[in-house]
Parts: structure tokens; C-alpha cells; sequence
């Protein structure tokens, strides 16, 4: 685990568009409090910035690079024992710029396992397993020792080949005896076997089985570890709360099953001739012809001959590409429903959509899910993938590419997942806000909008001050697998909340504007914090380095006030308090009386209706360290009758109430 003096470094880095601290006049007394406006440099992406891979831009620098890996895998699902077996061959292509001399291998079953380290925050109890059995590693042909003892040096020999350890855990390390040079290849071959962990009732860990007739199976088999320009190998445990950090890829998954047996997955299905009866084939062709829902296998359709071909077991054969991961479901009892989506500038996808009989508001998910892909691809960019699936289970809330494990109430949330992390590949394991943050900030526009209404993000900014100074609220640059029991607000909540008062200082529609901007840019790469930060402010045209800083380094809030209102001719003075240590523009609405001399406008000011201006000052106006502003209005002879400070609630804050004058 980094350090928090890693995480969160005090070296100054000045950007092109950092000012220099406004200057006190001669004489003046100390400033009440000094505003930051430099955002941290670690020495992880200092590294980025060294060797080119990153720029001050918030774009890949001319040196970018990414790993890519190709999976061919081959499993079996044992329903007698709930067994999954698997033969894997993996390649990888080392595009970095360094030899690897270590492959990190994930083997998230094996958080099942009695040994395995787990978070205490999981949501629920786990059924224990013997977790992830490899039983055969080679790497280039070479066998690879399960078993290796340490030398006497205490380290592990590669003499006679590489070796395995960390097996049981859930990230192993493969020591070569040959490095893999930069811009070459290497490949994997692993057996493995693991039992599906039983999930009877309620949310499952990402995973798990109902008895012996449903089979949700995720995190399944031996997945090379990410390897990136910023930290090298990522060997964060798999921990059970926060998420995954993977490589873009290509899969190629065959799975022998039960006949009869229905199968949602990742990817696209390459043999329907050969898994699906007739009459199944024949509806799935006319999916995309229309909107509306279709019954693909209906109640009292299951079974061998029926829904699939006749016969004992078959395979099913799917491919998935620039992705990164795979995942699937199984249920001899699903019925199968399907819709289509359409994908500006692309067109028509499927939308397939598996659940057990009797769950009437599964078969309402379908819609949900459409307009989430039709909606997330107008915000941001249009969804990449060539179809998408949501499957019922113990398990309602996961997502992975193309497919998403979910009930009604998460189908919106987790369809968001396919922009980030599926598309744009964030390391969530540390930086969580950059996935979980900006999908739920996102649904509640598509919320809105799904119930044709106009989204609004007025309200959340404000909602933090209630927050703040909460000593168990780790600064969102926390690594997420650490943050303990404030891990859901500050990975989930927060984000949203960031996001109100940004577009509190540059604008609702300029933020969207921005963010989609990252989105395309980053599309199928992996940006790091300060990239989404440098991209923002180039994008948005500010120097945002103050606001990155409080938001996502510290936990202050803003805390603003009237603290006095007064009147002399045609002016008042209002004086703006901030007792909070992050700054934030001041915004006045000012309400005038119904009648009276004209109302004349202020350069900063806008009218919203013929009684009321908001008026705005720039986050500047605190730089030189002041706690208080005196705001000045000349609206001409009208009688002011309100004024509200932060009429939007955007700006965090703990104590709304002395934001009005007259007090209420």
C-alpha cells in the first residue's frame, strides 16, 4: 500500500496557466487564509511526464503506450458440482518500453478462498471455496514450478524455469527465466478450476449461483495483471470492494454446457447454428427490426430441443474485442427476452435481456437499458460494442463489457459502466471517482431525462458541506481499496457532487461539453487523475488547479455567508463570508420589489425573470486570502426585497440558512 505522502506529494508543479498569488498592499495584515492553486505532483505521473507517455495537455503524450492481450479459452460447467474448468491461452504483447522480468497473474476466485485477504467492509458474507486451483502454467511452452522452495538467499530460484507464488492469493507472480523485451510477445497456457460460490438470497460479491440452476460467473480465470506506464505492474489485491484496473484485449471464449442450458456473455455469440434450436434462431434474427421487446425463449420454452438444439451438452462460442474483460451467465430457467438499441452514427444493436420467470419487473429492464445506450451515447460518444445483455441473479449490480448482472433498479447505473470504465479505462481500484463518481453523477441526467424532464445539478454541490470535516472521509485521491467505511460516499457520492460546482463556475452545458471532449480522447486508453485534470481546464479554458486541489486532495468545504447587508443611495453592500478553507465564485440572486424605478443591469449580472438577477464575482476574488467580499450592487433606484448567496446550492456548504437576507 502507497503512503499518503505518495498519494498526496507536496511538490509544487506551476501548469502554463497557474497566476501567481495576488499580492497584499503594503502594510497589510496576514491573509486569513492562503487559497492553494497548484494541484500535487507525485511521482507517479512525474514519471509519465519524464518519459512522454503524459503532458501537461491532459492528452497521451507522443510516447504513449498500452498493453494488449488475447485470451482463448475453453471451459467447462460442471452442474453436478458447480464447477467451472477451464484451459486458457493468453498472449501478451509487451508494448511497453521495459523488459518484464515478472508476470503478475489475477486470481480474484481466490478471494473465496480461507487464506485470502478480504476487505471487512464487504457487503455481505462469503461462502468460503478452495478459490482458483491452477493446475498447469506454462509460459512459452516452458513449464512453470507450482511449487518453487526460496534459495538461499531467500528468493525464488529461476534456474530450471519460471516459477509460480502468490497462488493462492488473489494476484500471483510468475518469476521468468527469460525477460520479456519491450515490443515483444509472450504467451501463457494455465488449466484451473474453481467452484461457483452459492448465493442464495439478495446482492452476491460479483458473482455466485442460485442451487444448482443459475450460474452468474465473473472474475473466472487467470487474467494477466495491468502493466502501465505510470506504476509498472499493478499488484493491488483484489480485496472485494473496490473494482478493477484491466488490460484492452481480445477474447475468444468457448463454453460447454448443459443442452437446454441459456447463455448471456460478453461479446457476440460466433455459432448460433449450432447452440440454438430453430424457432430461437429465427426470433433473434428479426431483433433488430423493431423497438419492442421479444420473446426470444419464453416460459415453458426451456430445455434441450426447445430453446437450444437437442443433444447432451453443447459449446458456445464467443468473441469479444478491444475489451477488458469477459464475463457470463447460465440458468436452465432463464427466459430470454430481446430488444434493440440505436447507437447515433452506428445504428441498431441487440439488447438481450435473461431473467427467471415470474420477476414482472425484469422484463421493464429492457427499455431502461435502451434508452441508458441511447442516451450515454449522446452525452458522451457512442457506445463502442456490437450488442449488450443484462442477466438476472443473486448478483444486482455488476458490470462488464457488453454485459451487465442486474435488477430494474441498477440497470440505468451499471448500462453507464460500458463509458467507464468498459470504454474509457480508468484504474478504479485506486481512483474510483473516475468511474463510479462520473456514472452516478451522469444517471441522474439520464433519470431525468427517461422521464422526460430536463436533468438538473443544482443542489448536490451544496450537499457536501454536511460532509466535510467528517474525519472518517478519506480526499478522493485516497487509493479506493483503502478507503474504508466512507468508501460508497467518496467513490460513489462525491464525484456528483464536484461535478454541480464545477458547473457552478464554467457552466452546465461547457462541462458536458468537456467531459465528452475526455471521453472521445481517452476512448479504449487509460487516463490517470491529472490527465482528466489538465484535459478539463485546456478544455474548459481556466485555470481549475485551486478547484482539483480542495476537491480531490482535501475534504474542506466552502461554508459562505451573508455576513451584513447595507444601503447608501442606489448601492448595497453586501459582505460575502467563506469560513471554509476551498473558495468558490460568489453568485447573488437578487429579487427586487414588483414596482419602482427601472432596473438597470450590472456588467456581471443576468435578469431570469423581471424581478430577479443573479450576479456573479470570479473564484479570484479570494486568491489574496480574505475571508470576506464586499459584493456591490447598482441595480439603479429599485428596492431590493431578497438576496440568497449560492442560489443554485452548488458551492459546499454546512449552514444554509444564513445564505438569505433578510434571515428567514
Amino acid at each position: 500500500m502507497a503512503s499518503l505522502a505518495c498519494i498526496l506529494g507536496l511538490v509544487l508543479f506551476a501548469t502554463s496557466m497557474t497566476q501567481a498569488q495576488s499580492p497584499l498592499p503594503p502594510g497589510a495584515p496576514p491573509p486569513a487564509r492562503v487559497i492553494r492553486r497548484t494541484v500535487p505532483i507525485t511521482n507517479t505521473i512525474r514519471r509519465g511526464f519524464a518519459t512522454g507517455t503524459r503532458d501537461s495537455t491532459g492528452r497521451p503524450g507522443r510516447n504513449y503506450w498500452q498493453q494488449w492481450t488475447e485470451y482463448t479459452i475453453n471451459a467447462r460447467l460442471d452442474v453436478a458440482t458447480s464447477t467451472v474448468a477451464g484451459r486458457e491461452t493468453v498472449v501478451l504483447h509487451n508494448n511497453s518500453d521495459s523488459a518484464l522480468r515478472v508476470i503478475l497473474l489475477r486470481l480474484d476466485q481466490n478471494i473465496f478462498a480461507p487464506r485470502a485477504a478480504r476487505s471487512d467492509f464487504l457487503e455481505d458474507p462469503i461462502e468460503v471455496t478452495q478459490g482458483m486451483r491452477v493446475t498447469r502454467l506454462t509460459v512459452n511452452g516452458q513449464a512453470v514450478n507450482l511449487s518453487p522452495q526460496l534459495d538461499r538467499s531467500g528468493r525464488i530460484s529461476t534456474a530450471s524455469g519460471p516459477a509460480a507464488l502468490g497462488l493462492d492469493q488473489t494476484v500471483a507472480q510468475i518469476f521468468l527465466q527469460s525477460p520479456v523485451p519491450a515490443h515483444q510477445a509472450v504467451m501463457l497456457e494455465a488449466d484451473w478450476n474453481f467452484e461457483v460460490p452459492n448465493v442464495a438470497v439478495g446482492r452476491g460479491i460479483r458473482m455466485g449461483r442460485q442451487a444448482d440452476s443459475l450460474y452468474q460467473v465473473a472474475q473466472w480465470y487467470p487474467r494477466i495483471a495491468m502493466y502501465d506506464d505510470l506504476r509498472g505492474w499493478d499488484g493491488e489485491p483484489y480485496l472485494g470492494q473496490s473494482e478493477f484496473y484491466n488490460n484492452f484485449g481480445r477474447w475468444d471464449v468457448s463454453l460447454d454446457l448443459p443442452a437446454g442450458w441459456v447463455v448471456g456473455a460478453s461479446g457476440t455469440l460466433q455459432n448460433p447454428d449450432q447452440v440454438l434450436s430453430a424457432t430461437t434462431r429465427e426470433r433473434l434474427a428479426r431483433v433488430t427490426q423493431s423497438d419492442e421487446q421479444q420473446t426470444i425463449v419464453g416460459v415453458g420454452e426451456m430445455g434441450p430441443g426447445k430453446s437450444t438444439v437437442a443433444g447432451d451438452r453443447v459449446v458456445w462460442r464467443f468473441t469479444a474485442d478491444t475489451a477488458g474483460d469477459f464475463a457470463w451467465a447460465t440458468s436452465r430457467s432463464y427466459v430470454w427476452d430481446a430488444t434493440r438499441a440505436t447507437i447515433p452514427g452506428r445504428g441498431t444493436i441487440p439488447v438481450n435481456i435473461f431473467y427467471l420467470p415470474g420477476d414482472s419487473s425484469f422484463r421493464r429492464a429492457g427499455a431502461v437499458v435502451r434508452h441508458a445506450l441511447e442516451y450515454y451515447s449522446g452525452l458522451w460518444m457512442p457506445y463502442s460494442f456490437p450488442q449488450m445483455t443484462i442477466t438476472d441473479g443473486p448478483e444486482l449490480g455488476m458490470e462488464y463489457p457488453m454485459f451487465i448482472m442486474s435488477g430494474l433498479g441498477a440497470a440505468d447505473h451499471e448500462t453507464g459502466h460500458q463509458w467507464w470504465p468498459m470504454m474509457v479505462g480508468v484504474n478504479e481500484t485506486w481512483y474510483g471517482w473516475m468511474d463510479e463518481g462520473f456514472n452516478s453523477f451522469m444517471n441522474a441526467l439520464s433519470s431525468a431525462d427517461r422521464q422526460g424532464q430536463r436533468g438538473s445539478l443544482d443542489g448536490r454541490g451544496q450537499q457536501y458541506g454536511r460532509t466535510s470535516g467528517n474525519e472518517l472521509e478519506s480526499p478522493m485521491m485516497w487509493p479506493a481499496n483503502y478507503q474504508g467505511p466512507f468508501y460508497g460516499f467518496t467513490t460513489y457520492l462525491k464525484a456528483p457532487q464536484m461535478l454541480s460546482m464545477l458547473g457552478g463556475v464554467v457552466g452546465d452545458s461547457a462541462l458536458l461539453t468537456a467531459m465528452s471532449e475526455y471521453a472521445k480522447t481517452w476512448r479504449f486508453k487509460h487516463p490517470s487523475p491529472w490527465d482528466y485534470m489538465f484535459f478539463m481546464e485546456r478544455a474548459l479554458g481556466r485555470d481549475l488547479d485551486w478547484f482539483w486541489y480542495y476537491w480531490l486532495f482535501t475534504t474542506e468545504e466552502v461554508e459562505g455567508s451573508i455576513a451584513n447587508v447595507s444601503t447608501s443611495g442606489m448601492k448595497s453592500t453586501v459582505t460575502v463570508r467563506q469560513d471554509g478553507e476551498m473558495p468558490s465564485p460568489v453568485v447573488l440572486q437578487v429579487q427586487f420589489a414588483p414596482t419602482g424605478p427601472a432596473i438597470r443591469p450590472m456588467p456581471n449580472s443576468r435578469m431570469t425573470d423581471s424581478v430577479t438577477a443573479v450576479v456573479t464575482w470570479p473564484v479570484d476574488v479570494w486568491f489574496g486570502g480574505h475571508r470576506t467580499f464586499d459584493a456591490v450592487l447598482n441595480f439603479g433606484g429599485r428596492a431590493i426585497t431578497r438576496i440568497t448567496l449560492d442560489p443554485f446550492r452548488r458551492f459546499p456548504d454546512r449552514d444554509q440558512r444564513d445564505n438569505v437576507w433578510p434571515r428567514p
